[in-house]
């Protein structure tokens, strides 16, 4: 039996990823590998990456988000925030459960990373609930990780960005469409933090005097200008989302250097350092999918899945179900961003074919991307909380599951009610 060029290319990329190489690196061998047995050109593949890394101006976006978040977690934003989100909802049973959520869904509007939401906010949270035994380590662990996931939902959203450059779908409105799924993840995990502190009786954290509250959100106020001044300088025409990533890097900057005097310069140089680390290897990974992405064009697979899908006569509601369903087994075994430039951009052009809003096809398939940092076997976020809190996975797992549920219960809402999430966009002038 003859093993096709495109079989062989696909067979690589799972042999060389198994074996260890990072999966931008088995995108591109195997990539090439495939175009040397077809007897194209080799030159292609860099051409493909470097048309596809220079000549996208979105993709400047994301060095900025990634930057942006890491200024904000060695200064210390994150710690007036907490003390902020204190004021607001530490009164309530399970009340440091209802910070950290509530806390996460502020610092989304600033970093647009999941894993940068739990590493920053994460390790003074989680130290702040484990205090003196009030939280079992493993929830601590659990919440923090399910509510980290709201980060690239509630916008700016580095996954979103990715979206768009696969898709050609406008960034602004997926960030408009991200912002009510972003809100009601956070409602539900509240329920359900309210829920499980009532039935284990969790503590009421002390009330904070009235006098305090004036001084403890003016001490919070610059960190919680950054997604305003963010958010309305894109909506209101100031600024593209690139140039809002910029606004939000410099503001950081501004904010932890001048403002709140937090940071040294080692610190800054170490910053830099690591923000330039992670756009490295996202940046690798883009380019793997840039010449794999064009391996499968020369295949023709997105048209041909198209027409599978029309001649099983296949509606947009099943369609959905069915990206979805497999999504979500996907989650479970690869990271997020390799599912958004290599699986995704299949499924696009059947998702127009159907009738379906890209904008909300979009934001569905981020949130069912980020529920898969949460599942395991792969679950980067539990992986990183495990580590953080020197917790066997499996207990972390067990406490995340009811949010894990939860969160499933808003990906269905938004799957099977469009407006759900083009409400907002649509609002703001959005035609789709």
């Amino acid at each position: 039996m003859i093993i096709s060029p495109f079989a062989l290319c696909i067979i690589g990329i799972v042999l060389l990823g198994a074996l260890g190489l990072p999966i931008g690196h088995a995108m591109i061998v195997s990539s090439v590998f495939y175009l040397l047995l077809k007897g194209l050109d080799l030159g292609t593949a860099a051409e493909q990456i470097l048309n596809g890394l220079f000549n996208s101006y979105v993709l400047l976006a994301i060095p900025l988000f990634i930057l942006a978040a890491d200024l904000m977690n060695i200064g210390s934003l994150t710690d007036r925030l907490l003390r902020f989100c204190l004021v607001l909802v530490g009164r309530f049973r399970g009340g440091l459960g209802h910070v950290n959520v509530v806390s996460n869904m502020i610092f989304a509007g600033m970093s647009g990373s999941a894993i940068a939401d739990a590493v920053g906010i994460g390790r003074i949270i989680i130290g702040m609930m484990t205090k003196e035994n009030r939280y079992p380590v493993a929830y601590a662990a659990a919440i923090t990780a399910s509510a980290a996931i709201i980060g690239p939902i509630i916008p700016p959203s580095i996954p979103m960005v990715v979206y768009a450059l696969v898709s050609d779908t406008s960034i602004g409105y997926l960030f408009l469409g991200g912002f009510v799924p972003g809100v009601m993840l956070g409602i539900a995990f509240m329920v359900m933090n309210s829920i499980i502190a009532r039935r284990r009786k969790y503590p009421v954290e002390p009330a904070i005097p009235l006098k305090e509250v004036p001084r403890i959100t003016l001490r919070a106020f610059p960190a919680l200008m950054l997604p305003v001044i963010l958010l309305f300088g894109i909506y209101g025409g100031v600024m593209t989302p690139t140039e809002g990533a910029a606004a939000a890097a410099f503001y950081a900057l501004f904010a932890s250097t001048v403002l709140y005097r937090a940071v040294s310069w080692r610190q800054l140089y170490e910053t830099i350092l690591t923000s330039s680390k992670a756009t490295a290897s996202i940046g690798m990974l883009i380019a793997g999918a840039m010449i794999f992405n064009y391996v499968v064009t020369i295949e023709n697979v997105p048209a041909s899945l198209a027409r599978l899908m029309q001649g099983h006569a296949m509606s947009a509601p099943v369609f959905m179900l069915a990206v979805n369903v497999l999504l979500l087994v996907l989650g479970c075994l690869l990271e997020g961003t390799t599912i958004l430039l290599i699986i995704v951009p299949i499924f696009i052009p059947t998702a127009k074919a159907l009738g379906i809003d890209l904008v909300h096809f979009g934001v569905v398939v981020v949130v069912n991307i980020m529920i898969g940092l949460l599942t395991p076997p792969y679950g980067l976020l539990l992986f990183v909380l495990a580590n953080m809190t020197k917790q066997p996975l499996a207990r972390i797992v067990r406490e995340a599951a009811p949010f894990i549920i939860m969160s499933l219960i808003v990906l269905v809402i938004i799957a099977t009610i469009p407006d759900a999430v083009l409400w907002l966009p649509r609002l703001f002038g959005y035609k789709g």
